[in-house]
């Protein structure tokens, strides 16, 4: 089908019906759109696709590399996958633990078994996980940190907060860019004057230096759900004022329309006019900005908790596990303990492409 054609198809259809037909032809947005799906239903289901607790310790398999998963048994024969013992040595020239395969030992690894119980959902109590090995096998799919905890099961984990961080920082941020970047824009004269100096001086603050200083000033025996709130709510009262202008400036232009000065002729007071003819119009911009805003969120934490003021234990996050390889020679000795790098990068590109394609099929000067 030709450009012309599908511009003519476009033609007389709704304005959210005419952005998914455009998000549609966007592969790249698509598949940013799918990662996403995909680690919000990680987020979820943590507790289930995680083989063991995210907390628990194995003494004896402390800096254990990544599981080798075997389909093909001795003979080589395919077989269902399974996994051999774990054997360790002293190292005495490097004084490290290091790893071989006992092959004496082999555990198969089976779907929907039994582990450690925990609430399905925060309701339902269970003890089934996707996968896992039964006895005293051991599977570490990630590998494990310095105490011997399961890498997978703690990124899985560490989701929660991660990917809900950005969503609560916009909640927060959100209705205040809406207040004053909508009274600012409606209203003008010197309510405008005001509030634009109050967004210039917030903007001006450099942004990481701030989140440091407010990011030590939590009081050290808040619990980590409160610390989570704290640093949800530091995010949201920097990053509000960039939002809040733009909203001003688009407000700014929609007042000034000729169905916004007819509602007017007509009688309509302001706040029908702010509901049914402003914020209809506003809705294409958020949604594209929310996209956005989020990945920022998780950078955000991510780098506080990298630098230990940010999300403290028992609660985990990409952030917090990506700090363990904070030194060259932890990464060289333990190169596994940089795959939480790898989840925080994808999910800050999968939102980035999900939100140029938003804005490319809410653009209403794009024509196909």
């Amino acid at each position: 089908m030709t450009k012309e054609k599908e511009g003519v198809e476009e033609q007389g259809i709704s304005q959210w019906r005419l952005a998914w037909c455009r998000f549609r032809r966007h592969k790249v947005g698509r598949a940013g759109a799918v990662i996403v799906g995909l680690l919000f239903l990680v987020l979820i289901f943590a507790e289930f696709l995680s083989p063991y607790s995210h907390t628990q310790q194995f003494r004896d398999a402390t800096y254990a590399p990544p599981t080798r998963i075997h389909i093909f048994d001795e003979n080589g024969k395919l077989t269902r996958p399974f996994v051999y013992g774990l054997s360790r040595t002293l190292n005495t020239e490097l004084w490290r633990w290091e790893y071989q395969e006992d092959r004496t030992r082999k555990y198969p690894i089976r779907f929907f078994v039994r582990g450690h119980p925990y609430k399905l959902f925060g309701l339902i109590p269970t003890n089934l996980h996707l996968f896992g090995v039964e006895g005293d096998g051991r599977l570490f799919l990630f590998g494990t940190d310095e105490m011997g905890r399961d890498l997978f099961s703690r990124i899985m984990m560490g989701s929660r907060v991660s990917m809900v961080i950005g969503p609560f920082v916009v909640a927060i941020s959100l209705p205040i860019s809406l207040l004053l970047g909508g009274v600012s824009g409606y209203y003008g004269g010197g309510v405008d004057m005001l509030l634009q100096r109050v967004f210039e001086i917030i903007m001006s603050i450099p942004t990481l230096p701030l989140w440091l200083s407010l990011g030590l000033a939590l009081p050290k025996g808040l619990s980590p759900t409160m610390r989570f709130f704290g640093l949800a709510g530091i995010m949201a009262l920097i990053g509000w004022a960039g939002r809040a202008r733009v909203i001003r400036g688009v407000v700014l232009a929609i007042r000034s329309m000729d169905f916004t000065e007819a509602a007017r002729a007509m009688g309509a007071n302001d706040l029908r006019i702010i509901i049914r003819h402003i914020v209809p119009n506003l809705a294409s911009y958020l949604i594209v900005n929310v996209t956005l805003t989020i990945p920022g969120a998780i950078i955000g934490e991510s780098g506080l908790s990298f630098l230990g003021i940010g999300i403290n234990e028992p609660m985990v996050s990409w952030g917090l596990l990506l700090s363990k390889a904070n030194n060259a020679a932890t990464i060289q000795s333990y190169p596994w303990l940089l795959i939480p790098g790898v989840f925080i990068t994808v999910a800050v590109l999968a939102f980035n492409f999900l939100g140029d394609a938003l804005r490319d099929a809410f653009d209403p000067f794009r024509v196909v």
